[in-house]
């Protein structure tokens, strides 16, 4: 599958054989770097580690928990979530009765003192009942010390499986934010995208959410299809700022092996980094502040945690879910196809409470690994990398420990003040190039010798 620029486009790639400018200039997006190191880094760990272990050194009082429920009414065309559509009813009911052994056997051996942060995605969470959501609600309420409703709780979404009960359910657990994933208002754009859907079902499922009264409703739009046009893609951002969300997500498209899109053969449009700019500038004037690259948010909102992504650690459940603390990254294995997706989620099924309780797959990040996931989660981000903050963690200044960083303020996309290092506008628009060019040479290696399925 060939990107405009004629390059195979691979899962998050890196460029760090290049320089900042040439990969820059080639305008070709290299992939989310919302997490390092990336899963197709993620190996079989021999020996496996105790999760007892593992944790005993760490803080626990600011944790992230994540559950992750693999499972869609829908593929859409250009999904390599890790999700299986349409699963029998079984396979559902056998992954809850294991995630109940897993949270509970986890829970045992992190030892959490407090979570700061919860958030289940998948997939699609409400592709469950209303008994089967109220059931992991429970799980966590169980398990974990959290007081749902006084931390940021959020939900994932989709129009077609979202219902008044459902919302009734989450909105009772304490659950403040909702996100959707709509990907686009223009009925060409969604089938091409391969995402069947109605406006009128989502002008439904948006207004029982409204009506729910969640505190943050967040709404996901894709730019970049082949065919789509300035006009569409506009009319796309205006259509999702008339539901006064708090939140707006905008993603570029990327066409990855073995989704839909992918078999085609298609490559996303030319002009990806200018339809970015168009919605970028639509939302700020609308009255949305940029969190990230991807990020928008009303400026009269305030959806704040205490868990911080650079330092505190997340707990994550489910298959499909990673978890890390300030050294070992581990999680299940990793696949795109439906066959792969339910071989994986098989095997979690059938894990033994003595397997919960380790890690068996994953990466260990030396001291160099866990500064640069530092600079990549700090640097992509409005508020960019605090320099003293960062030699408070790691004893040295951001520009000794990983040097690249004069580069990308030579670059011109970079600014560097006494106190902390940040992306610019223009920075910002080059994101998912200069997140994957600052991966380390190991980490690239690993994921160019990853074999999908």
């Amino acid at each position: 599958m060939p990107t405009s620029s004629g390059k195979r486009e691979r899962v998050s790639c890196g460029h760090r054989s290049q320089t900042l400018a040439a990969a820059i200039a080639e305008d070709q997006y290299a992939g989310y770097a919302y997490a390092y190191p990336h899963k197709t880094s993620y190996r079989e760990l021999d020996p496996p580690v105790s999760l007892a272990e593992a944790w005993a050194a760490e803080d626990k009082s600011q944790l992230y928990l994540y559950l992750h429920l693999p499972f869609c009414e829908m593929r859409c065309g250009f999904c390599n979530l890790f999700t299986a559509s349409q699963p029998a009813d079984e396979l559902v009911q056998q992954t809850l009765d294991a995630i109940a052994r897993q949270s509970r056997i986890v829970a045992g051996a992190v030892q959490p003192q407090a979570i700061a942060q919860v958030a289940i995605g998948g997939g699609t969470p409400t592709y469950l009942n209303a008994s089967e959501l109220r059931r992991v609600f429970e799980i966590i309420r169980r398990d974990w010390p959290v007081d749902l409703g006084s931390v940021p709780f959020s939900v994932e979404v989709s129009p077609a499986t979202v219902d008044a009960d459902k919302l009734r359910l989450m909105v009772d657990f304490g659950v403040r934010r909702i996100s959707m994933g709509v990907q686009s208002f223009v009925e060409r754009d969604l089938s091409s995208l391969g995402r069947p859907q109605k406006n009128d079902q989502v002008d439904s499922a948006i207004d029982l959410i409204r009506r729910s009264g969640v505190e943050v409703f967040n709404l996901d739009l894709i730019y970049g299809n082949h065919d789509q046009t300035e006009s569409d893609w506009l009319r796309t951002v205006q259509h999702a700022l008339d539901y006064r969300p708090e939140e707006v997500f905008l993603y570029p498209l990327y066409v990855r092996e073995l989704t839909g899109l992918g078999r085609t053969g298609r490559s996303p449009a030319e002009n990806r980094r200018h339809l970015y700019g168009l919605g970028r500038d639509l939302l700020l004037q609308a009255g949305f502040r940029q969190i990230s690259m991807r990020m928008f948010r009303r400026v009269d909102v305030d959806y704040s945690t205490q868990h911080c992504c650079q330092e505190d650690g997340m707990v994550g459940l489910g298959p499909g879910a990673r978890s890390y603390t300030s050294a070992l990254h581990s999680s299940s294995e990793y696949a795109v196809s439906g066959l792969g997706v339910r071989k994986i989620i098989a095997n979690f099924n059938e894990r033994s409470d003595e397997q919960f309780g380790r890690a068996d797959y994953g990466v260990w990040l030396n001291e160099e690994e866990q500064s640069r996931r530092y600079l990549i989660r700090s640097l992509l981000q409005i508020d960019g990398l605090g320099r003293q903050a960062f030699i408070i963690q790691f004893g040295d200044d951001v520009r000794n420990l990983l040097p690249q960083v004069d580069e990308l303020v030579e670059q011109g996309v970079a600014e560097l003040t006494p106190d902390r290092l940040f992306l610019n506008e223009e920075g910002l628009t080059h994101s998912d190039v200069i997140g994957p060019w600052l991966y380390s040479h190991s980490v690239r290696q690993r994921m160019e010798q990853f074999h999908l399925r």
